[in-house]
């Protein structure tokens, strides 16, 4: 891939030229590509809502066995049952957090600001959303950020 020269700009006041940075165009994608990211998007948010209303019904039906079961129970079989619901209970909300991540990556392609870092604006690299679709930072602002 050969590279192209950034346009050279001339500084009025002290006359010489500098190599500007073009910015990235935002809405480049064509509709096909658009409708393909909405679609993978969907698919995604259909097997979250799936995997979320399963994890619940097992919660329910789990948390019904326990209650007819703790006849006889004793302190460390209490404090068992109840970190095995709280580990349930963060696995659903994991996953429920999941969905929003989704849905709100939906709400970007609407909107058209799908793909560009929400903290710096730079495009998202298509890799970076491949591997996370839902990403609203870039690699570098998502380095930062985790660094906090």
């Amino acid at each position: 891939m050969a590279k192209t020269a950034a346009p050279k700009t001339e500084d009025k006041t002290t006359g010489s030229k500098a190599a500007t940075k073009a910015p990235a165009k935002r809405g480049t994608r064509t509709a096909a590509e658009t409708q393909q990211i909405r679609d993978a998007l969907d698919e995604r948010l259909g097997e979250l809502r799936d995997e979320y209303d399963q994890t619940v019904t097992e919660i329910t039906e789990m948390q019904r066995d326990r209650l007819t079961d703790s006849a006889g129970d004793d302190q460390a079989d209490t404090g068992t049952k109840t970190f095995e619901r709280e580990q349930e209970i963060s696995l659903a909300n994991s996953i429920l957090e999941r969905v929003t991540q989704v849905e709100r990556a939906l709400e970007r392609l609407d909107e058209g600001g799908y793909g560009w870092c929400e903290r710096c604006g730079n495009p998202i690299p298509v890799e970076r959303l491949a591997a996370f679709p839902s990403a609203t930072l870039c690699v570098t602002c998502k380095q930062l950020e985790e660094r906090r």
